[in-house]
């Protein structure tokens, strides 16, 4: 590891744990939608299952592409709060939340109208495109309300609270559970039925968000008005976020397409290992939302000697963690294959797949905890850089997987050189004290 002997304890790890604990509830509440989803769809049938995955790589892309709601306000209002700016960084809550509605109809209102275009550039035919067509749209129902919850837990994560975050998803995963339990094995309703369950989960869910923050922001006397000026200024310095993002969910969303060329059992096993794999990754980034936020208070109060010490611990502790859940995966590797699907090849190749995610964690935690630290710091144009590189190399590997005529375990090797890909400029670029900047 290139950070030196890592500590067993540091006097870091409270103030840490205190963000990245809670905050793991929040980052992972659209994967666990999907990944219940995955679980209880994959069980009606291997078509439902194949049409899911299509599906939810159209929603995980669109919703990657707006994470910057989340991300470009923790930051940011971490710094202002640090630098005592409390009205500053409620406006940017507030306008938040605006943009994060606007985005969240527009968005939902592409999905719905180009569905079936979009369905069918990620290879979805037949029987697979009706049921992805199904999901999806009654899934963009929802869409506006995620996005809204999006933002407001970037808010809340700027304010060092994550605990609100974390009830707010922990409600909203028992709430898709339950009805999708209720209306699927007990009612005998299909797919639709699973993609309702979850838009009314993120309906409830996201009202109550908006209103905490609303509340919060005229308590500190922000102005409640959209602010056409501040959200635009908002939308312009994320688009190296945007782009970092789209670079990122668009390989994933390539390896998908990959997988649907091998075969409909392929490309199932391909969306159940996708989905642990962006859970755990989203697991990790926990520790990155720490990252974010302590980082952007320390840099806000010009503590640049903290700021470098305890992220060097973040990266400690995100690594260890995914030495915990990757061993986790690989030792029930067939178990979780088990629950996915009831067809005994589908969930031997989950399992084989599922050993690549395991062995890809540790990576994975180091490239996650370094995003987080850097997004905390402004340094954004450097992480678009590094992004964009690392999916061209990993277009690259897909081309030669096609061209070879090679299968899923070539396609999860690629994942793992496009995973190092990303994880060398960050290693580099964190040991050097460019991104150390007390403004932005």
């Amino acid at each position: 590891m290139p950070f030196g002997p890592a500590q067993l304890r540091s006097h870091y790890d409270a103030e840490i744990a205190k963000l990245a604990i809670p905050a793991l509830g929040s980052l992972v509440a659209e994967p666990l939608y999907v990944l219940a989803d995955t679980a209880i769809v994959g069980n009606i049938g291997t078509t439902e299952l194949a049409g899911l995955a299509f599906a939810s790589t159209v929603l995980l892309t669109v919703h990657a592409a707006m994470i910057f709601l989340a991300y470009g306000t923790t930051g940011p209002v971490a710094r202002m709060i640090g630098g005592g700016d409390v009205v500053g960084a409620a406006h940017r809550s507030l306008q938040g939340l605006w943009l994060a509605a606007i985005l969240g109809i527009g968005s939902a209102a592409v999905m719905f109208g180009f569905g079936t275009t979009l369905l069918g550039w990620l290879g979805a035919e037949g029987a697979e495109l009706a049921a992805a067509q199904t999901y999806l749209d009654i899934s963009v129902l929802g869409f506006p309300f995620l996005l809204v919850t999006l933002a407001a837990n970037g808010s809340f994560h700027g304010r060092q609270n994550a605990t609100i975050p974390l009830a707010l998803a922990a409600a909203g995963a028992t709430i898709n559970i339950v009805v999708e339990l209720i209306l699927i094995p007990g009612l005998g309703y299909g797919i639709g039925a699973s993609a309702l369950s979850t838009v009314i989960a993120q309906v409830l869910v996201g009202i109550v968000a908006a209103v905490l923050v609303v509340r919060w922001t005229r308590a500190s006397g922000a102005v409640s008005r959209p602010n056409p000026t501040t959200m635009r200024a908002l939308l312009g310095t994320s688009t190296a976020l945007i782009v970092r993002t789209m670079s990122l969910r668009g390989s994933f969303t390539l390896s998908t397409a990959i997988a649907a060329g091998f075969g409909v059992i392929d490309v199932a096993a391909h969306q159940v290992a996708i989905s642990v794999w962006i859970t755990l990754a989203l697991a990790l980034d926990a520790v990155a939302i720490a990252g974010q936020s302590l980082t952007g208070k320390w840099l806000g109060i010009g503590d640049v000697e903290r700021a470098r010490a305890a992220t060097r611990r973040m990266i400690e502790v995100d690594v260890a963690v995914g030495v915990v859940v990757g061993l986790l995966v690989i030792v029930f590797r067939q178990p979780l294959g088990n629950l996915f699907t009831d067809d005994p090849v589908l969930a031997d190749l989950i399992a084989f797949a599922l050993a690549h995610v395991g062995a890809q964690q540790p990576l994975n935690g180091v490239v996650f905890a370094l995003d987080g630290i850097l997004i905390g710091a402004g340094d954004l144009t450097f992480l678009a850089i590094g992004m964009v590189g690392a999916a061209i190399f990993f277009a690259v590997l897909c081309g030669v997987i096609v061209a070879a005529g090679l299968g899923l375990g070539w396609l999860w090797a690629a994942i793992a050189a496009f995973m190092t890909a990303r994880a060398i400029p960050l290693v580099w670029r964190w040991r050097q004290d460019t991104w150390l900047r007390t403004t932005i």
